[in-house]
């Protein structure tokens, strides 16, 4: 693959989650688009979902339920599209949807590969590509980021790394997608700044490829020590998004 075609994918994606058109998120000005949760979008996300804003960096692709669709043209109007996604300008957003019942609440950057810097890192210990019959037994809180208990169907793919046979770290992913396959990972706390999770990771990555899948991974901005293992692992922000939802899922999260 290539890093163009890499692109292309994830585009294609974000417009099966928003109910748009993949050249909609190449445009110089905001597209907005009916809210809709289509066959092929990523299997994570649920309604109610009263607004998604995803930008790659050029616009914001705005996927808004009718009748919200006036606050948010509003919004993004008022604002330069990156300030959309920071405080203080998104309290505006936020103070307005609360009225009718809903909340600013996910807020994330996703990463791509980078074909020209991924690499298979090394690691000072021996490392296994696992399948999904490989997890049964890890779905533990130490092993949360990497596996998901309330999706197992989803998690395809891992790579742990072992100390004398016991499991220190794994990066593993699921099939949130057709086409897109979500990293995630943990490592055992006295085994970290090693270098464990960077070569756990872009094994992991390589190893999607090598499937026909793009791999994509996720991380909130203030996630410093993510932020960093993605980019010493060979990936390089793709997008953003920002997802208004009902308020009572956000004061549920909050308990």
């Amino acid at each position: 693959m290539t890093n163009n075609e890499i692109l292309d994918i994830a585009m294609q994606q974000s417009a099966y989650d928003t109910n748009a058109k993949a050249s909609d998120f190449l445009m110089d000005t905001n597209v907005f688009v009916k809210s809709e949760i289509g066959p092929l979008a990523k299997r994570y996300y649920k309604e109610p979902i009263a607004c998604n804003l995803i930008s790659y960096g050029s616009n914001i692709v705005a996927s808004v339920k009718d009748e919200y669709r006036e606050i948010v043209e509003r919004y993004l109007s008022k604002y330069e599209f990156y300030h959309c996604f920071e405080t203080p300008n998104m309290h505006w957003l936020d103070e307005r949807m609360k009225e009718y019942g809903y909340r600013v609440c996910f807020m994330a950057e996703y990463f791509l590969p980078d074909v020209n810097a991924l690499k298979r890192r090394k690691c000072s210990y021996p490392l296994k590509v696992l399948e999904q019959k490989d997890f049964s037994d890890l779905y533990l809180p130490t092993w949360g980021n990497a596996l998901c208990e309330d999706r197992k169907q989803l998690d395809v793919l891992g790579v742990g790394a072992y100390d004398n046979g016991k499991l220190i770290g794994l990066s593993a992913c699921s099939a949130d997608c057709d086409d897109m396959w979500q990293i995630g990972i943990d490592v055992l706390p006295e085994y970290r700044r090693q270098g464990i999770a960077s070569s756990l990771t872009s094994n992991l990555a390589i190893e999607i490829i090598d499937r026909g899948k793009v791999p994509f991974y996720c991380c909130a901005w203030s996630n410093l020590k993510s932020v960093k293992n993605a980019l010493r692992s060979g990936f390089v922000p793709g997008w953003v998004e920002m997802t208004v939802k009902d308020a009572g899922f956000v004061e549920n999260m909050n308990k």
